[in-house]
């Protein structure tokens, strides 16, 4: 049901702003990393807000100790035994991907795997594959439980 409503949501965005259907592997990998960040936050600020009503102080702390490149490196690290060959080359290409910018507080290692967890993110996303970024997510977020 969710997934049907994702497409149904996607579908009239891409109706509504008139945006063609552009293959996601054409994108820099940088630019998959973009989207996937806001994917990757968006999804996080859910599930912290379906554990429970809280004060949203409380909740952007809670989201800030997920959303950071050392936490999007433990996640990376949980998920890359479960990552196809393609995922996995989504991955290195964000990884190795040339940037102007680093992340404050974070080593360039750990900002370099979380660019290449955001960019097979988004690549997922411009796929339309939400269950599997909420499978990879919730794998790495609440493991085999």
């Amino acid at each position: 049901m969710e997934h049907m409503l994702y497409e149904h949501m996607h579908q009239s965005f891409d109706e509504l702003f008139e945006v063609s259907g552009n293959n996601p592997t054409s994108y820099s990998p940088l630019v998959l990393a973009y989207i996937g960040d806001g994917i990757y936050e968006l999804m996080i600020r859910t599930y912290i807000v379906k554990l429970g009503n809280a004060p949203v102080n409380a909740m952007h702390k809670k989201a800030k100790s997920f959303v950071n490149a050392g936490a999007q490196k433990e996640l990376f690290y949980k998920i890359e035994p479960v990552l196809t060959e393609e995922e996995m080359n989504i991955f290195k290409r964000g990884r190795n991907a040339k940037s102007n910018t680093k992340a404050k507080n974070a080593s360039m290692s750990d900002y370099k795997t979380a660019t290449g967890l955001e960019a097979l993110f988004g690549y997922l996303y411009l796929q339309k594959d939400i269950d599997r970024i909420m499978t990879l997510i919730a794998k790495g977020v609440i493991g085999d439980e």
